[in-house]
């Protein structure tokens, strides 16, 4: 592994990925207020260029000359370029599959996430929460375990190599355990999802959420011979009902259906597989789920013959697939509440904080 890939790796599983969605507290948005960030009242606002890395590197450290440039102020702390030059980073190392995206756009992205991400964690601050060392500790042990080296050691000499130490990296995981904690105490433990709303839910998009169920079945076609038409298709009526009377009787749908049927399915027993619904026409998948599991169907006329099919099994809006639907919609509901409170939250703190953007489009 590179030592620019091995950086890259470290902010990605020590730091916390800034892809991730944005209704999990302890992770996304951006990393967290960096180390020591200059004063504004003495900040340099150099215009040294912003250096954004190709998709898959992290971008190389500015140069020792040139002073950090401070790219916003809120309240009377700093986000500077080259903390932003680190999230894009990780970022760009994570979706390193993806097409590159405009530099400037990208940029402003997440400049106003690192702002979110600080204005959080000065309202822990304000609130007074405090990070034990030893949850800090125990964090970084559980992101070590994700990370391939071979021990803290190494670890550290990576941290070095690349200009970063230890304490800031610890820092760092507190201010996401502290944003994290602020964010469950005024978002998280103030969202609620009742029943009634899953219900609610449930029932406005039933059909929709039946389209992703499945259904199992097997099926024999009993075509028609050439001759007159009435005449054919009465004998071909009746050799599928004799078929039938055999599968009530016991006799194995697989055998019969390689035996008889002249569908496509027949030299697999006739199996269909696993279907979702809406994959057949409409009047033969009607069929198919009118039937309990196990249950031979009666002769269905088509245009093409007769049909006679048998559920094997089918997923349902109904005991253990009710739960599980329910449980996914309680996320959906959950997820739309929680994200609305977090802006509601976000906007109310922003109004009585002082910031200062200074990214003018000069990258």
């Amino acid at each position: 592994m590179s030592r620019r890939f091995a950086l890259a790796t470290l902010l990605v599983l020590v730091l916390g990925g800034c892809a991730a969605p944005r209704w999990m507290p302890f992770i996304g948005d951006g990393p967290a207020k960096g180390p020591e960030p200059p004063k504004p009242a003495t900040a340099a606002t150099s215009t040294a260029p912003m250096r954004l890395a190709a998709a898959g590197r992290p971008a190389p450290p500015p140069d020792a000359g040139v002073i950090d440039r401070v790219l916003a102020v809120v309240n009377n702390d700093a986000i500077t370029l080259s903390e932003l030059q680190e999230a894009i980073a990780v970022y760009q190392y994570e979706n390193r599959e993806r097409a590159p995206e405009a530099s400037i756009e990208l940029a402003q992205q997440f400049l106003t996430r690192m702002i979110d991400s600080r204005l959080q964690i000065q309202e822990a601050e304000r609130e007074k929460i405090v990070i034990e060392d030893a949850e800090v500790e125990e964090e970084l042990a559980e992101r070590l375990k994700k990370m391939n080296v071979k021990g803290r050691d190494e670890f550290e000499a990576l941290l070095k190599a690349q200009g970063l130490s230890m304490e800031s990296v610890k820092r760092r995981i507190g201010d996401e355990l502290r944003r994290g904690r602020i964010v469950g105490r005024r978002v998280r433990l103030r969202v609620s999802v009742m029943e009634s709303e899953v219900t609610q839910y449930l029932e406005a998009n039933r059909a929709k959420l039946e389209t992703g169920l499945t259904y199992h079945a097997r099926h024999i076609l009993v075509l028609p011979d050439a001759g007159v038409a009435d005449a054919t298709w009465e004998n071909a009526r009746i050799r599928a009902e004799l078929l039938r009377a055999q599968l009530l009787n016991g006799a194995d749908f697989a055998e019969l259906a390689q035996q008889n049927s002249r569908d496509a399915s027949a030299r697999d027993g006739g199996d269909l597989g696993t279907l979702k619904r809406g994959e057949l026409a409409q009047d033969i998948e009607t069929q198919i789920l009118s039937l309990a599991a196990g249950e031979v169907s009666l002769p269905f006329r088509s245009a093409l013959g007769y049909h006679i099919f048998r559920l094997e099994s089918k997923d349902s809006l109904e005991g253990e697939g009710l739960t599980r639907v329910k449980a996914q919609i309680r996320e959906i509901l959950f997820r739309e509440k929680f994200d609305a409170r977090l802006d509601t939250w976000l906007k109310e703190i922003k109004q009585r904080a002082i910031i200062d953007v200074r990214l003018d489009g000069q990258l």
